[in-house]
């Protein structure tokens, strides 16, 4: 592949959820009903419950700060959507338990790399245990809607791989806070394929199968339901929010981002050219707190590989209709230009080939 900054170098190298509530959901009425129905072994009929809680005042608001602690994901994501906004002090000592916030800079740079803002902000988090005291940080993301790709106006758009724009609503989910690390992948898998030999360095030259079967090995150690994202709640957790070509803003730098600095994006000054990977969070993160969106290792999507967005779901969920054999890469990596770490650049690989700059994140839903 021939080194441009409008493509990314070329190495050797599941699905959302929408829950559909029983119609027989609210058979029983009352705080009596809303209780037995949160007894129910069936989490939409658990769901349901909750909103109607609501209605109950201070018994209700009880019921649903225990949701919290409800074994189904699904069920603390809807109890978390119900609580989040309330300032009853009650109410935040409990989301300390369930999620404790962690605190970081969100930061903004001008169409030259000059920082102009910087806001103090906290996301939601819950560490997973992997054993032997590694962790695996899961960010709380809040579902919404956002127009996905980019308009064709974008420095270094690509043909129309990035189009046509198309609004998509992406449910809540969870998203590691960083890629998986070599430390991370050891725990689960026992071995270590990666060049760049270092803890806290995302594991790397993994193949599409390989991620996946971490995440089928991860969620039979933790019971819970861990997989690769899909593509569009890859790219909504990457904006954040923005609707600019980086989560940063007009640019990155090399400050900012571990890619190949000697090409920067648009009026940014060059950078310092790493030539490897580098410890995750070491870079600030985005308004969401996941670090490392942009640059450090490609991310896998769970999707197959379509020339562009004609025909996709806007439902959040994996594309698994037509396409090719290929699966969607994301994000840029150390050895890569400035354009190709642009939150709609979207590229494809071999399921089965290797790639010293392709790594992974996982993201969990409600099981």
């Amino acid at each position: 592949m021939s080194e441009n900054q409008n493509e990314p170098r070329e190495y050797d190298a599941v699905l959302g959820v929408e829950n559909s509530i029983p119609v027989n959901a609210a058979v029983l009425g009352g705080i009596s009903g809303v209780k037995s129905r949160l007894a129910s072994p069936i989490v939409e009929v658990r769901i349901a419950a909750l909103s109607e809680a609501l209605k109950h005042g201070k018994t209700g608001l009880d019921l649903i700060i225990q949701a919290l602690q409800d074994e189904s994901m699904q069920v603390k994501f809807a109890a978390y959507s119900l609580l989040k906004d309330r300032d009853d002090l009650k109410i935040k000592p409990q989301f300390q338990d369930y999620l404790p916030t962690f605190e970081f800079d969100v930061i903004t740079v001008n169409a030259e790399g000059k920082e102009n803002s910087r806001i103090e902000s906290f996301a939601y988090y819950f560490p997973e245990d992997l054993g032997n005291g590694i962790t695996l940080d899961m960010v709380y993301i809040p579902g919404g809607t956002f127009m996905m790709g980019s308009p064709a106006t974008e420095l270094g758009r690509l043909d129309d791989r990035e189009g046509p724009q198309r609004e998509v609503t992406v449910p809540a989910f969870y998203a590691g806070k960083y890629p998986i690390t070599q430390e991370q992948w050891q725990a689960v898998i026992g071995t270590n394929p990666s060049a760049f030999k270092r803890d806290k360095y995302p594991v790397h030259i993994v193949i599409w199968h390989d991620a996946v079967e971490f995440c089928r090995k991860l969620s039979q150690k933790t019971g819970h339901s861990y997989r690769l994202p899909s593509e569009a709640e890859w790219e909504y957790a990457c904006r954040a929010g923005t609707t600019t070509p980086f989560s940063f803003g007009e640019t990155i730098t090399a400050d900012l981002v571990n890619y190949n600095g000697n090409y920067p994006y648009g009026s940014a000054p060059k950078g310092t050219y790493r030539q490897q990977t580098t410890n995750v969070g070491s870079f600030p993160p985005n308004s969401f707190g996941l670090y490392d969106m942009h640059g450090n290792v490609w991310e896998w999507c769970s999707d197959k590989w379509h020339d562009n967005y004609n025909g996709a779901p806007t439902n959040g969920s994996s594309w698994e209709t037509g396409g090719s054999e290929y699966r969607v890469l994301r994000g840029g990596s150390w050895v890569n230009f400035a354009v190709a770490c642009r939150s709609a650049f979207r590229y494809r690989n071999s399921a089965v080939v290797r790639g010293r700059g392709i790594g992974f994140r996982v993201v969990l839903v409600g099981a």
